[in-house]
């Protein structure tokens, strides 16, 4: 398994295991995993704070974790990536030209509510594409259908770490979560509003436990980019934050099991909370517009506002919209994966598999393919350009100064995006 960032890992090495085991994902083996080097490289906490282990982690560029493709002779590959690292792999796998390549698997870790025509076309190539709803499906194969291209690797199936038990009110517990999200909404000032608005809340309702959903701490990045996390904000809230509220990290599942309402503007978050029956809502206050995702859940019942929230309004979920959606409560669940794992098993089964063809080629997209495998290093015929791996892996004090620096490197990248960025936008406002 390969991914690029905590929650890709979380989600590859889930559907990794639910592909390999049948019906006791929790009896698999772990995969050997794999963390693809770039900005948002996890660190160890993040991975621990995940909660899903591998049976080794190693972190490769593009081009090593093809060579260990060609040495270490795997049968299934499932590719926890960016698109444009999807389509990277699948033309560098392709390169490769291996007697007995692997089967490759990939998807997406959420909610779909941007670029979707791009990124499934990113994909495109791939043995087995999951789909994480019947929404999903339908609107992954008409992707490909519509632009010609083999939509028969679409395949239904679920997110993969949905669980947990059943939601009951307890006695004496009233908890509200606000979920956030690194990358919606983007500016400070809407961010500062939610912040405020959940402060509100709070204070409004002082018996109340108040808890603000953090995905990663300052300096850490996760599947995308946060130049403005709310500890920073937080630290200059007007007032400070009242008693009853609190910023609490760790596994989203441990934080659900004591949840009453789980709020957020898009995240997929919701999802999990819907899957065990949390009281779920989805903030209209910034708008419902594409930008923020919250387009996604027109239909759903959930659309509501802090206003409504702070007078005690609980949004009640449409049933066909989450029979839709994947969420699978009424205990569908147990077979999410059973098309999945037989689509791989019928592949492996067959003497060969065919020719990897993505949708992608020079000749489709001669003028986007170059760029996207050459920010991987790779040539515009996939194989790895001069340099691109080095012959052996460094060992004893040249692994630990070139393991130091790319750490120090990381940092200061990060340091860059969440400090120097912020305060240079503010300087161009002026």
């Amino acid at each position: 398994m390969l991914a690029d960032s905590d929650t890709r890992w979380k989600w590859g090495a889930l559907t990794a295991r639910r592909i390999a085991a049948g019906d006791d994902p929790a009896g698999a083996a772990a995969p050997a995993g794999f963390l693809l080097r770039g900005r948002a490289t996890p660190t160890a906490r993040q991975l621990a704070e995940v909660g899903v282990a591998a049976d080794t982690v190693r972190e490769v560029t593009g081009a090593e974790f093809l060579r260990a493709v060609r040495d270490e002779g795997y049968d299934v590959v499932v590719l926890a990536l960016v698109g444009g690292a999807v389509q990277a792999v699948l033309h560098g796998i392709a390169a490769l030209r291996l007697p007995r390549r692997p089967v490759l698997v990939t998807g997406y870790v959420g909610v779909v509510y941007e670029k979707l025509a791009d990124g499934l076309l990113l994909r495109h190539g791939a043995d087995v594409v999951l789909a994480n709803s019947r929404h999903d499906a339908d609107r992954f194969r008409a992707v490909y259908e519509g632009v010609g291209a083999d939509a028969t690797p679409v395949t239904e199936a679920a997110l993969p770490f949905l669980g947990g038990a059943p939601y009951e009110r307890r006695e004496g517990r009233d908890t509200v979560v606000f979920a956030v999200q690194p990358s919606v909404p983007e500016s400070r000032s809407d961010r500062l509003y939610l912040l405020g608005r959940l402060a509100g809340h709070a204070r409004l309702h002082p018996s109340r436990e108040v808890l603000l959903k953090l995905r990663s701490r300052p300096g850490e990045h996760t599947t995308h980019l946060e130049e403005l996390p709310y500890q920073r904000l937080a630290e200059r809230l007007p007032g400070g934050l009242p008693p009853n509220l609190s910023l609490v990290y760790g596994h989203m599942g441990e934080v659900l099991d004591r949840t009453d309402l789980l709020v957020t503007v898009s995240s997929t978050a919701a999802l999990e909370a819907l899957h065990r029956r949390i009281p779920t809502a989805i903030l209209t206050d910034l708008g419902v517009r594409e930008a923020l995702g919250n387009h996604h859940f027109l239909g759903s019942g959930l659309l509501t506002s802090w206003d409504r929230l702070d007078r005690g309004d609980r949004p009640v979920p449409d049933e066909e919209w989450l029979a839709r959606q994947g969420v699978a409560a009424d205990g569908r669940y147990e077979t999410a994966f059973d098309a999945a794992r037989e689509r791989v098993a019928a592949l492996l089964r067959r003497p060969e598999l065919p020719p990897l063809t993505p949708y992608y080629t020079p000749a489709t997209a001669p003028g986007y393919l170059p760029g996207i495998l050459a920010r991987h290093r790779l040539a515009p015929d996939g194989r790895p350009l001069p340099g691109a791996a080095p012959a052996a892996e460094p060992t004893g004090v040249r692994r630990v100064l070139r393991d130091a620096v790319r750490r120090a490197a990381r940092g200061a990248y990060r340091h860059g995006v969440q400090r120097v960025a912020p305060v240079i936008r503010r300087m161009g406002e002026l």
